[in-house]
C-alpha cells in the first residue's frame, strides 16, 4: 500500500502541481505588493483617495460596508491588469517569436464542393452528401 502511494507521489505531475502552487502563491505576493505599494499610491496621487472603506450604509442596525467591497473589486482589477501586462503579454510575445520560424502544418481536410463540409484529404466520397470528390 505504501509502495503505491510512493509511486503516486513520484509520478511527476504531483510534484509539478506542488511546485506550481508554491510559485503561484509567491507570484501572488509579488503582484499584491506591486498593487499595494506602487499602483494604489499612484492612484492616490492622481485621484486623492485610494481607499473607499469609509463608504457604508445601515439598514435596521445592520451595517453594510460597501466601500470594502469596492476596494476588493478595485484590487482585483488592478491585480488582473498587472498580471495581464507583466505576464500574459510578454509570454504571448515570446511564444509568437518562438513560433515565427515554424512552417504551417499540411492540411488534413478539404471542403466538399457540393455541401461544403470538411472531409479527409484522402476521401473519394463525401461522408455527408455522398458526392464523388475530385483530387
Amino acid at each position: 500500500m505504501l509502495q503505491g502511494f510512493k509511486q503516486f507521489l513520484m509520478r511527476g505531475n504531483v510534484i509539478d502541481l506542488a511546485v506550481a502552487v508554491v510559485m503561484g502563491a509567491a507570484f501572488g505576493a509579488v503582484v499584491t505588493s506591486l498593487v499595494e505599494n506602487l499602483v494604489t499610491p499612484l492612484i492616490a496621487a492622481i485621484v486623492g483617495q485610494p481607499d473607499f472603506s469609509a463608504i457604508a450604509f445601515s439598514v435596521n442596525g445592520s451595517k453594510f460596508m460597501i466601500g470594502r467591497f469596492i476596494n476588493a473589486i478595485v484590487s482585483f482589477l488592478l491585480i488582473a491588469l498587472a498580471v495581464y501586462f507583466f505576464v500574459v503579454v510578454p509570454v504571448n510575445a515570446l511564444m509568437a517569436r518562438m513560433r515565427r520560424g515554424e512552417a504551417t502544418p499540411d492540411p488534413t481536410t478539404k471542403a466538399c464542393p457540393e455541401c461544403l463540409s470538411d472531409v479527409p484529404i484522402a476521401a473519394r466520397r463525401c461522408a455527408f452528401c455522398t458526392s464523388v470528390l475530385t483530387k
